[in-house]
């Protein structure tokens, strides 16, 4: 992705990335974000590989007019997530554009009008550099935490296959016939090239293509996140460790999209006589317990602290198990 000398420099600068490195300290970083859309508040977005094949190109066409810069996303089934770099407001507009289109795209190929309409889409602040590493390696292990059978580096819905890669290459299980493959081929006619593009440009033939697919790395700046980890060896420490609950603990888009209590204790009780008979937890065991508090959180987007006190469970005590 070409982004002008004028960004680059501001960019540089506001994720502190001519910041000399010291170990154990932070370093603040601005005009960062994390959106994310409510996984629980459709059925499907993307139903099969066409629809996300159409969701990652149209990251492309929305970019297109936005000076804001895409260091990570993923494209789930239910939901997406996105790591942006920009002034809130245009980041935000983004982010609405992009469902919207979405919407559009649903509307006019399942014929299901105004299916995100109403879609909650969450944000956080992302303030230094740690937790940058943090959310972008929570957004990229999406697919394998939602029990996938990828590995985090290889999900093809998402910006992942990009970093840290031989250069000029994009493995992913879906595109990758043989190690000779050469991924930039240029056997799309013109007419495919430019539907999928969205645009009747001549401009569209230097846009690098993977088959009918845009390639990510025409969007994404995957050097400036490389630049940010510094190493490889950096860039798979942060994979392990992040969690879902580092990025709840700062009451982001998450956590702020969690059903209400009253709401919560509805559904819990529903699972109650679901899975046990029984209409209260005073009759479950520690164990019984806590397969209603996993039961809820694979169903539900409620946060580990809320579950547990549902589950008459302690937080401290079950967090690790959850």
């Amino acid at each position: 992705m070409k982004i002008d000398k004028e960004l680059l420099e501001q960019i540089i600068s506001d994720l502190g990335l001519n910041v000399p490195f010291v170990k154990g300290t932070q370093i603040k970083i601005k005009r960062c974000w994390h959106f994310s859309t409510d996984g629980n508040a459709v059925d499907a977005i993307f139903n099969d590989e066409s629809d996300f094949i159409n969701g990652m190109n149209r990251i492309y066409v929305t970019l297109q007019g936005y000076r804001i810069v895409i260091l990570a996303f993923c494209l789930m089934d239910t939901h997406v997530h996105f790591v942006l770099y920009g002034e809130f407001d245009e980041c935000n507009r983004f982010v609405h554009d992009y469902i919207r289109r979405t919407s559009w795209h649903i509307a006019v190929t399942r014929g299901e009008r105004h299916k995100l309409e109403n879609v909650p889409i969450g944000h956080q602040p992302v303030e230094d550099d740690r937790y940058l590493k943090t959310v972008i390696c929570y957004t990229l292990k999406n697919a394998p935490v939602a029990g996938l059978r990828y590995n985090a580096l290889d999900y093809p819905w998402s910006s992942a296959p990009l970093y840290f890669r031989q250069n000029g290459y994009w493995s992913s299980p879906s595109w990758l016939a043989d190690s000779k493959f050469s991924y930039f081929s240029g056997e799309l006619g013109l007419n495919s090239r430019r539907a999928a593009l969205r645009t009747r440009q001549r401009a569209s033939s230097n846009v690098r293509m993977i088959g009918p697919l845009i390639f990510p790395g025409e969007y994404v700046p995957y050097e400036i996140v490389e630049q940010l980890f510094k190493t490889c060896k950096s860039f798979n420490f942060f994979m392990c460790r992040s969690r879902e609950e580092d990025v709840e603990s700062r009451g982001g888009s998450i956590s702020r999209l969690s059903i209400p209590m009253q709401e919560m204790r509805q559904h819990k009780n529903e699972l109650c006589r679901e899975l046990f008979g029984t209409n209260s937890i005073k009759n479950l065991n520690t164990q019984q317990r806590l397969v209603l508090a996993r039961t809820m959180k694979s169903r539900y987007n409620s946060s580990l602290k809320q579950i547990a006190r549902l589950s008459g469970l302690v937080y401290e005590e079950v967090k690790e198990m959850l």
